[in-house]
């Protein structure tokens, strides 16, 4: 993996976690912490996105991160940790 990519999934990871976290309040707890936990389990996500979901539109190829896949895999990612999250805190 190139700096590039590295970039690009940090900021894809970023974003995915702020929407999720600030704007959704989809968050097992509420604070800076969780945000920067989110931000390492979507860039998992997003590195896995491409595996999981495929290397299509190429036209959103930035890198050798294919953007939509590394999108949608971010956000399940997030999605799953936070579920189970919840679920074992309750």
């Amino acid at each position: 993996m190139d700096f590039l990519s590295f970039i690009t999934l940090l900021v894809i990871a970023a974003v995915t976690s702020w929407v999720l976290h600030y704007p959704l309040k989809f968050h097992v707890t509420p604070g800076i912490w969780s945000f920067f936990s989110k931000m390492v389990f979507a860039y998992i996500g997003a590195m896995l996105g491409s595996s999981l979901f495929g290397e299509w539109w190429t036209g959103a190829v930035y890198g050798n991160v294919y953007i939509v896949p590394a999108i949608l895999g971010a956000f399940a990612t997030l999605i799953v940790v936070v579920d189970v999250a919840k679920t074992l805190r309750a």
